[in-house]
């Protein structure tokens, strides 16, 4: 029986170690393949620390103040008291350099010269027609064209006309000097010598002299206001300018810059302020400062705008609040020809023009425009401008005026 029972337990432990190896092996899987190695990461070394001992660097050389340099607090600073700090020292700007004007006498004799080119269509013209050896009717018209074309004017002209075909008539023989003769005198005939050219500077009140300078924007009409007040500078006035021409830009800063140069004090205001308000305290400033004369600059835009001429006659009444309006003087652009003569017109209707001041007639030919505004007008041109510099404006003279035109 033992035989027996051993055998059994021996077989049943065969079995079940045949059956354990059998579910091992099923159980058992394939392992995937080993991935490569990756890339090590970068190990950023930490900052060094500072080496000492025998490993330190060699110390660098660096400046070093003595204990005399150092500079040790102030009391007040030390205490800490407020220190006082002293205020910049500002320059002031240079004082304008007062110009000394050349005299007026003589000097539209000076300035002869720049009359070349109305000497070249009007004088010398007439000379070399008049100077032909039959004067014949084709002849007559063409020095009444002549006149014609420098602006005489067609009455004017007219009565030259007639009046040189007389002389000629009687004289008879003519030389080169006696044509020179007779032209001159004919021109100055119409000229109007006996006119009184003066400037109006003397007020019959005891007030200084007030002059208004009005006329269209582009003849030059606040630069000859700044060359007027160097004429009278030069004659030994004192001058205050009245800014009143508040529509233009810069018209205010052009006048105060004129001014400086010869030391006259200029009355202002702000852009686009009231012209009669400032023409006023102009003529209240005059007064104050016991001026010799006031010099009114106006404004000037289109002489169409029938608004701005009743502004214009608001000047002229407001200004002679303080006293009469001793001159009025028309600024008129001599290339502009007849266009001048209808604003002349426009401009007497307002106020009382009492005299003309003609710009720009160095760059004419059309010299004769002097007389014709003269006649329409019926008041005598004063001034004539002659250039662009400060001393370019002159006293008109007849007889020099001639004498330019026709030549020696």
């Amino acid at each position: 029986m033992e035989l027996i029972l051993a055998v059994v337990i021996a077989l049943v432990v065969a079995v079940a170690v045949t059956s354990g190896l059998v579910v091992s092996g099923r159980k058992k899987k394939q392992l995937p393949p080993a991935e490569p190695p990756s890339t090590p990461p970068t190990i950023t070394a930490p900052p060094a620390e500072p080496r000492v001992g025998e490993e330190a660097e060699t110390p660098r050389e660096e400046p070093r103040r003595t204990v005399e340099e150092v500079e040790l607090p102030t009391a007040e600073e030390a205490t800490g008291a407020p220190t006082a700090v002293e205020d910049p020292v500002v320059a002031e700007p240079p004082a304008p350099v007062i110009e000394v004007p050349e005299p007026t006498a003589g000097r539209l004799v000076r300035l002869r010269a720049r009359l070349a080119r109305s000497q070249n269509s009007l004088g010398k013209g007439l000379l070399t027609l008049l100077s032909r050896e039959h004067l014949d009717e084709d002849t007559w018209e063409e020095i009444e064209e002549t006149l014609l074309t420098a602006d005489v004017g067609v009455a004017p002209t007219q009565e030259l006309v007639e009046r040189l075909r007389e002389r000629v008539k009687v004289l008879g023989t003519r030389t080169p000097e006696e044509l020179r003769g007779l032209l001159r005198e004919e021109l100055i005939t119409l000229l109007g010598p006996d006119l009184d050219r003066t400037v109006k500077t003397e007020s019959p009140a005891d007030v200084p002299g007030v002059v208004m300078v009005v006329g269209v924007n582009g003849t030059g009409k606040t630069t000859t206001t700044g060359k007027l007040a160097r004429v009278l500078v030069a004659d030994g006035k004192s001058v205050v300018l009245g800014a009143a021409d508040t529509f233009r830009a810069a018209a205010a800063d052009q006048l105060q810059t004129w001014g400086e140069r010869v030391g006259a004090r200029t009355v202002r205001g702000p852009e686009g302020g009231d012209p009669a308000s400032i023409a006023f305290d102009a003529v209240k400033e005059g007064i104050a400062e016991n001026a010799d004369v006031v010099l009114i600059d106006t404004a000037g835009r289109l002489h169409t705008k029938t608004g701005l001429m009743d502004e214009l006659g608001k000047v002229k009444r407001v200004v002679e609040k303080h006293g009469p309006l001793d001159e009025v003087l028309l600024v008129l652009d001599a290339t502009t020809g007849q266009n001048g003569l209808i604003q002349a017109r426009v401009f007497a209707e307002v106020v009382d023009i009492t005299g003309i001041v003609l710009t720009k007639l160095d760059g004419t030919a059309k010299g004769g425009i002097v007389i014709a505004v003269q006649r329409e007008l019926g008041v005598p041109v004063k001034l004539i401008g002659l250039g662009e510099g400060p001393d370019d404006l002159a006293p008109f003279e007849p007889g020099a005026f001639v004498d330019a035109l026709i030549g020696d």
